[in-house]
Parts: structure tokens; sequence; C-alpha cells
């Protein structure tokens, strides 16, 4: 499969690239948290505290807006705390970048490189597109743009979803994530589905689209209800990339969750001109686990965390 992938970039022209796994930067996203390790080599007296990347988008913006063009790698990624059935606290990320395009765009590219790499090995029934107010209308009979947390909660607590403790202090995307995850994907059935304009505080690193109400220029797919990928109309604003980076600081603060430094070298990428593009960041296991019908991430994973 990854030949296969290797194969359709190297035909489309998107360069693979390869970028450091440590960094002195960390993920400000409250829902991600980052391996931290001590480096006490030279330059480094008292010891420097260095991050697992969660994701390569970083360093990949920062090649972007060097004049890479398009490019793709392939890594394992890390995230602490996350282990379950189709979460493993080391994975394989494939993760694209293409210059010139928009969110729609990248979806049909992922369409048809899930096409051609599955070619022969599974099939996909069909493709659905849904706007992600028009999904929660749909299958929780609520409006994710004008809800309440407590409406949220007792709709979870009608379906007899597991509350995770500490939500009672969550934000609103926090219960709009719960239920997507126990209410939602579990009916959206078999095929490839694109979800896409999230709410703009949802939007991570996305772009804003105007309208009534705003929305966030992001997708997510899912392939036989299972969340599979996540993809931006790339934020090039480095005065409202660093007003996020703010707010998810201070939405740490407020979870009780630690302080990390933000990657300054991507805000003066981001300054110095980032290229109109759009990203998108892939699972692979959780690819694999669908094609072979498993049912945890461990049975594709040659040593997974217990076994690591």
């Amino acid at each position: 499969m990854l030949a296969r992938v290797r194969a359709y970039f190297e035909r489309e022209g998107v360069l693979e690239v390869d970028t450091p796994a440590l960094s002195r930067a960390a993920t400000t996203a409250p829902h991600l948290e980052s391996f931290t390790c001590l480096y006490h080599g030279p330059g480094a007296q008292h010891g420097r505290t260095l991050y697992l990347h969660t994701s390569p988008e970083f360093p990949m913006k920062r090649l972007l807006a060097a004049g890479s063009g398009s490019i793709y790698q392939v890594c394992k990624v890390f995230r602490d705390g996350e282990y379950g059935p189709r979460h493993n606290p080391e994975f394989t990320l494939l993760e694209w970048y293409r210059t010139g395009c928009d969110h729609l765009d990248l979806m049909n590219d992922v369409t048809r490189l899930l096409t051609e790499i599955l070619d022969g090995i599974f099939r996909i029934r069909a493709t659905y597109h849904w706007r992600y107010r028009d999904l929660f209308r749909e299958f929780a009979q609520v409006d994710p743009f004008n809800t309440t947390s407590q409406e949220l909660r007792t709709l979870l607590e009608s379906r007899h979803a597991v509350i995770p403790i500490g939500m009672q202090g969550s934000d609103l995307d926090g219960w709009l994530d719960l239920v997507m995850s126990h209410v939602i994907e579990p009916r959206l059935g078999a095929g490839l589905i694109f979800v896409r304009d999230y709410p703009v505080t949802q939007a991570a690193l996305a772009r804003l689209r105007p309208g009534n109400p705003p929305v966030a220029s992001r997708f997510e797919a899912y392939l036989n209800g299972v969340e599979l990928a996540n993809g931006f109309h790339e934020l090039s604003d480095a005065d409202e990339q660093r007003r996020r980076f703010e707010y998810e600081a201070r939405m740490r603060a407020h979870l009780g969750l630690p302080a990390v430094p933000v990657d300054e070298r991507l805000q003066a990428a981001l300054a110095a001109g980032l290229p109109d593009c759009a990203g998108v960041a892939l699972g692979v296991e959780r690819l694999m686990m669908i094609v072979t019908g498993a049912n945890a991430m461990a049975d594709v994973t040659s040593f997974d965390f217990d076994s690591a």
C-alpha cells in the first residue's frame, strides 16, 4: 500500500520530504498532548525540554513557505494519552499539501488516492458529502451552531453514552466531539463520507469562510464509519494564527493542562508568506484496519504499545 501511495504522488509530481520528529515546540491544541523528553547534551547545561511531534504539519509548512511546492510525507507521529482499539501512542501518518488548491480540491484528491491504492484490494461502495450542521440535524436532531453543553449532555445520556470523567468542565466543542463519536459516527454506514463546514471554534489551522454562520474551510473523511483523515484550506495569516495559538493556550489553562511553547519558526514562516495551499493527514493504520477487517490497531501493527 505504501508503494502505491508513493507511486501516486510521484506521478502527480508531489515531492516526498522528511522532517524532524523532535522539536523545541509542541502542539498547543487542548485535545492533543505531546510526549516530552529531556536533552542533556552540549548547549543544555541544565537540560532542555523537547517534544515529539503529533504531526509533521509545522515543519512541512516551513518547507512550503520556503518554496518547496506540493509535498507529502509518511512518518511516525506520537500522541500522549491516546490508547485504545483505534488509537496508539505511536502511529503512521500520511500527510500531504497541494499548492494552489483549497479543501474542496483536496477532498477530490483523497478520493482519487484511496481509489488508486485500494484498487483490487478493497471496494469503496459509494462517496457522500455532508455539511457538519446537516449531519448533526439528521443523525442527532440538534443544531450544532445553536445548542448548549447541557442539551448535548441530555442527548448523550438519552443514548446511554459513557461520558468521560471531567467532561463537566469541557467547552462546547468537547461535547460536540462526543456526540459525533458516540451518536453520529456509528450511523454513518459504509462508504467514503466527507464532512465539511465545521464551526469556527474547530477551525484549528484552517481558513474561515464568511457566511451565516461563518464556517471553517476544513473537512474530515470517514471510511465505513471510521474517522480516517482531516484536511484544511490552510491558514496563511500569521496574525490570525498567533491569535489562535493564544486562544488555545487560554483553553489549556482553563482545562488545567500544562503550558507548552509555541512554534515561533512556524510563525516566522507564515509571516514570510505561505503559498495558497490545502493539506490533509491520513491515518495509515486505521486504513489498514478497514481494509483487513481488523478490530484494533494492534492487529495491523508489528508491535503495539503493549509489546513495543
